[in-house]
């Protein structure tokens, strides 16, 4: 194996800058490891999330509730939250403890155990609708809410991120509104913080066009 790649430590998660961090995910591999079957992607796209100040963050204001109690836990926390009731949504939570910043991955180029996800994904052949949104790359990595708490960096984790031999300029990285924002949002919904590397095939929809902030 390559020495440069390794498994993110938790120093890396403790800045106070999530927008930073969002950028600085993009080439970095998740790779699951449930019970012997191991997969893995590329993340190509993400969203930052910003507390108390972002209105699209479930922490806005320092709304403290059962489901945001993780994003107030240290940098490296894995943050599993479900949408409309059926779809893991698999963040990443940064800064120190207390902060409550997170950055939702959107999606991940597979690498490893395209079999699994496909089976996971009830899919018969590859393609790029089968990790190119959050709820689809969960499913293929098997995540579950139960993950929720999880730290990324501990060697007993199924869940963890590794540095990767992909280095993403920043002018290769796409920059927009986040995908979804209620009307109530406000000028939170314009906010740039949706990331993704520049024509990766895998990256979700839509596609930011000629956006201006």
């Amino acid at each position: 194996m390559d020495q440069n790649v390794h498994v993110l430590p938790q120093t890396f998660y403790q800045s106070t800058d999530v927008v930073h961090l969002a950028k600085q995910l993009l080439g970095k591999i998740v790779i699951s490891d449930i019970e012997g079957k191991i997969t893995s992607g590329i993340i190509v796209e993400t969203e930052a999330y910003r507390g108390p100040d972002d209105k699209g963050c479930h922490a806005y204001g320092g709304r403290y509730t059962e489901r945001t109690r993780t994003m107030y836990a240290i940098g490296g926390t894995v943050y599993v939250y479900i949408c409309y009731g059926m779809h893991p949504m698999f963040n990443v939570v940064t800064g120190p403890e207390g902060d409550a910043h997170a950055i939702l991955i959107r999606a991940i180029e597979p690498l490893n155990g395209a079999e699994i996800m496909l089976e996971r994904r009830n899919m018969s052949f590859a393609k790029t609708d089968l990790t190119n949104g959050p709820g689809k790359l969960a499913v293929s990595l098997g995540i579950t809410k139960e993950m929720n708490g999880s730290l990324l960096y501990e060697k007993e984790s199924t869940i963890y991120i590794k540095s990767g031999n992909i280095v993403v300029e920043e002018k290769d990285i796409v920059s927009g509104p986040r995908v979804g924002m209620s009307v109530h949002v406000g000028p939170c919904a314009h906010r740039p913080w949706r990331f993704y590397i520049r024509d990766n095939p895998w990256v979700s929809k839509p596609l930011v066009v000629n956006y201006k902030w």
